[in-house]
């Protein structure tokens, strides 16, 4: 052995390994896309409804605009901060919240207000607001939550008349005040159906006889208007249909179809400008709320609408992406029920302003004017945000 002493190395302490944790996914491309269609949807209501806002509010052009912006900003900063949440906490709350929309609905029958001959609103604590709207999100969160719990036995009879009778309930209670929002909750109900259940026929039989009704009843109906030279009907809801056959014949039925068709016409394939509508100077009723649509037209034309239909896709196609790759069944038919309800209303708004179907007063998401409409539905774009942020990317 060598004179020199050998020295020991300290034993080294074992390193640590970080765990990992797996990314999750936020999907800034349906919050983007939403914030700039409610933006655009703020320009268009001020651009419709500056003219009426003027006459009606002592001169301040800018009353649709201010009211809407506010919805809009609370909306938004809500829907960001429920997407920060786990959305299985929804599932606890679903039958309160459905609850309790019942109760607000049955409240508007006895102390409802009244509003443009409609008695569609409920007013608490000097804050007046629409419970129908609260009634579509809230059915579309116990559907959803029904439907994860039953899993595969939603396939039987028990269960689906289950899911019936609770979206029958809020659907006879809206229907008999609001016929179209009463359609829009039945068509959410069928579409979440379609998705969670295996026997497909019955729904694709009540689409195909729709459509059928849709293409036949119209060139029917004029025929027996003329054969029998009817005038009119008492009967509001009849003569709307009436109005739709034969708008130039029941011309005090179809005034505002006819005016939101002359702006469609006026608009051509460029529009004539933003801000540069006719028709919103008294002539279209309600410009800013269920025919703003037509002002688009008017103002930006075809290739203008065409491009906030495909907005409209976007959004759509993002929350089928979110539901498809979501991480459970709860969350994939909270998507579903989202993305029901914004194309339906879509499609239903756009047939009503081109009259491919009767006017039944339904509104365009995030564009109309609306105050609960807009924080319901920006809200639902909150639960679809909280359904995407826990998506784990591998």
């Amino acid at each position: 052995m060598s004179g020199q002493a050998r020295t020991q190395r300290p034993e080294q302490a074992p390193v640590k390994k970080k765990k990992h944790r797996p990314k999750r996914f936020y999907d800034y491309s349906l919050l983007f896309a939403v914030i700039f269609i409610t933006a655009f949807g703020l320009i268009m209501i001020y651009s419709s409804s500056q003219y009426t806002a003027a006459i009606q509010y002592d001169g301040n052009s800018t009353y649709y605009f201010q009211r809407q912006a506010i919805f809009v900003c609370v909306g938004i900063i809500g829907a960001v901060i429920v997407s920060k949440f786990d959305y299985h906490w929804l599932k606890r709350l679903s039958k309160p919240l459905y609850l309790l929309s019942i109760i607000l609905l049955l409240a508007v029958m006895v102390l409802g207000v009244a509003s443009h001959g409609r008695t569609r609103w409920l007013r608490i604590a000097g804050v007046q607001f629409q419970p129908t709207e609260m009634a579509k999100t809230t059915l579309i969160i116990l559907l959803a939550a029904l439907i994860s719990k039953y899993g595969y036995r939603v396939n039987q009879k028990k269960y689906v008349r289950i899911l019936l009778f609770v979206a029958v309930i809020p659907t006879a209670l809206i229907g008999q005040a609001n016929l179209s929002s009463g359609i829009i909750v039945a068509g959410i109900t069928a579409m979440m159906l379609f998705i969670g259940c295996k026997v497909w026929w019955p729904f694709l039989t009540l689409g195909a006889a729709g459509l059928a009704a849709l293409i036949f009843t119209k060139p029917l109906l004029t025929r027996w208007v003329l054969a029998n030279n009817i005038t009119g009907s008492d009967s509001y809801q009849f003569r709307r249909v009436l109005a739709w056959a034969m708008p130039e014949r029941f011309t005090d039925d179809s005034y505002q179809t006819l005016q939101g068709l002359y702006a469609i016409g006026s608009g051509g394939i460029t529009g004539q400008g933003l801000g540069e509508s006719i028709q919103k100077f008294g002539k279209l009723p309600e410009a800013q709320n269920d025919m703003i649509f037509s002002i688009i037209c008017e103002e930006l034309g075809f290739i203008g609408a065409l491009a906030i239909v495909f907005i409209f896709l976007f959004i759509i196609y993002r929350l089928m992406l979110i539901a498809s790759n979501a991480p459970d069944l709860f969350g994939s038919m909270l998507c579903i029920g989202v993305m029901a309800h914004i194309s339906l209303q879509v499609i239903l708004n756009i047939a009503v302003v081109t009259n491919t179907i009767p006017n039944t007063g339904v509104t365009l998401p995030f564009i109309s004017y609306g105050g609960s409409a807009i924080l319901f539905t920006i809200g639902e774009i909150g639960i679809a945000l909280s359904v995407s942020n826990r998506i784990r990317l591998e």
